[in-house]
């Protein structure tokens, strides 16, 4: 059974930074990607980051661009997303998401995740 756990989120002030880390089991981490996504209160749910485990392909939506940096430790089967410079506006439930599949695409197009975590709270005050 695929499992995603996430864990790093915390309350931070603004410009402060975290690391999240998504820890993957029960798949061969082998041509998977894994992304990050975020939902704010009253909002929709939005891709930030994702990367290739086969080649390290990363991507990333505009707004995490220049601030954020996704990583993977394939030896510890991890992902990591590096939040530096963080806003009032990063509030948010952080999940990973997982495409374990014969064909996988960088893209923050939810659809082709196929496994989500439960998420984990990141709060940055003003």
């Amino acid at each position: 059974e695929v499992q995603l756990v996430e864990s790093g989120g915390g309350l931070v002030q603004a410009g402060g930074s975290l690391r999240l880390s998504c820890a993957a089991s029960g798949f061969t981490f082998g041509d998977s990607v894994i992304g990050w996504f975020r939902q704010a209160p009253g909002k929709e749910r939005e891709g930030i980051s994702c990367i290739r485990r086969s080649d390290g392909k990363t991507t990333y939506a505009d707004s995490a661009k220049g601030r954020f940096t996704i990583s993977s430790d394939n030896a510890k089967n991890t992902v990591y997303l590096q939040m530096n410079s963080l806003k009032p506006e990063d509030t948010a439930v952080y999940y990973c998401a997982a495409q374990v599949n014969m064909i996988v695409l960088v893209t923050l197009s939810q659809g082709w995740y196929d496994y989500w975590g439960q998420g984990t709270q990141v709060t940055v005050s003003s």
